[in-house]
């Protein structure tokens, strides 16, 4: 009685942690630290939440699905503002879709644009965000795992996919910063991605929700619309990009995103969206408009996530390797054994909560990527961060591996 696809669907990492830590009793004297799933905890601005009270008074009224003129025109000003574009290289009324968080973009873009009838493939990197794999089939798509791995830098080459794999693609999937390896994609490597989807038609879907999350001394991660117009595309062919405030803005509650790129895909898109019934709160459209208008109070919420790396790595780097990501808020821990065992027994022994980075993959021919290593989501306070670190460390001294 219900879609036979449901059945494909694999479960969800957080039940899958769920289940590894029942039965298991942490120490009573030592509080819950979790750090295993990427919520950001940073307080939100107030300004936004004023402006979130104030969008009260326009719930009369149902909001419109491509969301209000001063909202897609707010977003297209931070991305020309943001990424250095043209001026007026992003039409904010047939460019920019607001959203409901990325998570909804990213599941529904897919639903609207696979053709099932062409044995269709989405492809993205392994690890990954599980929305991908899990859009792809419920469009009626095949997952295309590309392993992300130090050996190759966390940048598959897509070039050496072999031609029937290309020809089946129609949606690829690049996550810059990466989730959950903190890389960031070369602009020429997202360029090079443009030419083989013009090879073989198929959509490059960039999402990246961690932008803003980079180090201070560091440029900005680059974005999927430069390298459009670096190959000459200039409204933006074959794109799409996922932006998101939860990240940004430290305001997850809020689920506001966008997706903005070639018109040709947004007008299409826009339409099934206007069938979903996924049009943005009055509301949440004048808190977003607040938020995507400033910029200073990203640069706090990026020096605190990086005041986390500076105190937190040099503690881990007395027991474990620890690379410093380009980008987001993760640590990507090889901890030289199963994955798994290590985070039941962490929990167990110190009351802190990673996530096995098995969960996050998928096994191929080359085996899991994720195997052997944890994700660290550095997403609570700085204090708390360190503490997890020193009782991290104090487990690897006490099991012996130093």
């Amino acid at each position: 009685m219900m879609n036979p696809r449901l059945a494909q669907l694999h479960t969800y990492p957080f039940e899958k942690l769920a289940k590894l830590k029942s039965g298991v009793t942490p120490p009573h004297d030592l509080r819950p630290i979790p750090l295993s799933i990427g919520e950001p905890q940073h307080a939100p601005p107030a300004f936004v939440l004023d402006a979130l009270r104030e969008g009260a008074e326009s719930l009369s009224a149902y909001p419109a699905t491509a969301g209000s003129p001063q909202l897609r025109a707010s977003i297209a000003r931070w991305l020309t503002r943001h990424y250095d574009l043209p001026r007026d290289s992003v039409d904010p009324a047939r460019m920019v879709l607001p959203v409901n968080g990325t998570r909804e973009a990213i599941f529904s873009l897919v639903q609207a644009a696979v053709d099932p009838a062409r044995k269709p493939l989405v492809a993205f990197p392994n690890p990954f965000y599980q929305i991908y794999e899990g859009a792809a089939y419920l469009a009626g798509a095949g997952p295309c795992y590309l392993n992300t791995t130090a050996a190759n830098g966390y940048a598959p080459d897509l070039e050496a996919l072999p031609r029937d794999v290309l020809e089946r693609i129609q949606v690829l999937f690049v996550c810059s910063p990466g989730n959950p390896t903190g890389a960031v994609a070369p602009r020429d490597y997202l360029a090079r991605a443009l030419r083989l989807a013009d090879r073989h038609d198929f959509i490059v879907a960039a999402d990246e929700c961690y932008a803003e999350i980079y180090p201070a001394q560091a440029p900005p991660p680059a974005s999927l619309l430069q390298a459009a117009l670096d190959v000459g595309h200039d409204r933006f062919q074959r794109c799409i990009v996922f932006h998101s405030l939860s990240k940004r803005s430290s305001v997850p509650g809020l689920r506001s995103g966008f997706v903005a790129g070639d018109p040709d895909i947004i007008k299409p898109y826009l339409l099934y969206r206007t069938y979903h019934g996924c049009a943005m709160s009055p509301m949440v459209q004048q808190a977003s408009i607040a938020a995507w208008d400033d910029d200073a109070h990203v640069v706090e919420n990026r020096r605190l996530y990086q005041e986390k790396f500076d105190r937190v790595i040099p503690i881990l780097s007395q027991v474990l390797t620890v690379e410093r990501p380009a980008g987001a808020f993760y640590l990507w821990l090889d901890v030289g054994g199963d994955d798994e065992q290590f985070t039941r027994e962490l929990f167990g022994n110190t009351n802190v909560t990673v996530l096995p980075g098995s969960y996050l993959a998928r096994a191929t021919a080359d085996g899991n990527p994720g195997a052997g290593r944890v994700r660290i989501s550095l997403t609570a306070s700085v204090a708390d961060c360190i503490e997890a670190a020193q009782r991290i460390a104090g487990f690897v001294r006490a099991c012996g591996k130093v």
